[in-house]
């Protein structure tokens, strides 16, 4: 697959028949031919913490005996910041998913169902404190740190925060590319978080597919000591480093073998540790 330019569609907003637990679209960005991202308006009573995820969908097809309708939910981390004022999903299309194959082709003034009732693991209370903070991703597993590097808690809580995100090809990793090119540059940022925050951040993206700057599974690179000499750091250790993993079900497994042979010890919202794992869903 060739990297495609990004699309963002804003087109006027156009009334359509009411969902239960509504919001409107407001902006969409087809970023390759298997990803997309879309902002909604918030709730006005939603309240969440950065790295949480809610229910979000359409209505299913109706029924052909009652013609009933049900909601098809699923669940998508807030991309957004807790203090934003819509909220940001990252999709990956599935042209045969029974939500994906429609919610891509969603428009601005369209409106989904959203669950106004947000959880999650990847929040800075299921951690201990600690001085260094890995955020691993692949594919849209991205998301959830999409918010977390928007959050000034995220720069208080640690001196280095180091984002990895591994996708099988570039253009797969423009969402996040950007998104880290705009933290970097936003003024806003930098007055509601602290000037120089960004100096903490440290951006890692690999590709297993296509050829790029940095090639291979984030998990090998790290066996391996490059992805330390890369960047300068010694390897992870309970007593300084915190994670937080969020991709498909294989590189979750693999790496939480793989934090906890450097004795790191998972940990949850009830009983903070070294590092967290998002169970709800898969890239």
């Amino acid at each position: 697959m060739n990297e495609i330019s990004p699309v963002t569609d804003a087109a006027p907003i156009k009334p359509v028949p009411t969902l239960p637990d509504a919001q409107t679209v407001t902006q969409v960005t087809h970023w390759t031919d298997r990803l997309f991202s879309f902002r909604v308006t918030r709730p006005a009573s939603l309240r969440f913490r950065s790295g949480e995820f809610v229910m979000i969908g359409l209505m299913g097809d109706p029924n052909p005996e009652t013609g009933k309708q049900k909601p098809l939910l699923r669940a998508y981390s807030i991309a957004s910041p807790s203090w934003d004022d819509e909220l940001e999903f990252y999709s990956i299309k599935v042209q045969d998913g029974p939500l994906t194959s429609r919610l891509q082709h969603i428009e601005p003034g369209d409106q989904i169902i959203l669950r106004p009732k947000p959880v999650g693991t990847l929040v800075h209370d299921a951690l201990l404190p600690g001085k260094r903070l890995w955020l691993f991703a692949t594919g849209t597993g991205f998301a959830p740190f999409a918010s977390l590097l928007r959050d000034p808690q995220t720069y208080d809580d640690y001196d280095e925060v180091i984002i990895t995100h591994t996708c099988r090809e570039v253009g797969e990793l423009t969402y996040g590319a950007k998104l880290i090119e705009s933290i970097r540059a936003d003024e806003m940022l930098a007055e509601l978080i602290g000037e120089g925050f960004a100096d903490k951040l440290r951006y890692y993206p690999t590709t297993t597919r296509e050829e790029s700057p940095k090639m291979g599974r984030i998990t090998d690179l790290m066996r391996s000591g490059e992805v330390f000499a890369d960047l300068g750091v010694p390897p992870l250790c309970p007593e300084t480093d915190r994670a937080m993993i969020c991709g498909n079900l294989a590189f979750n497994l693999e790496l939480k073998d793989l934090l906890e042979s450097y004795g790191l010890e998972e940990g949850a919202n009830s009983k903070p540790a070294h590092y967290v794992v998002e169970k709800a869903f898969l890239d």
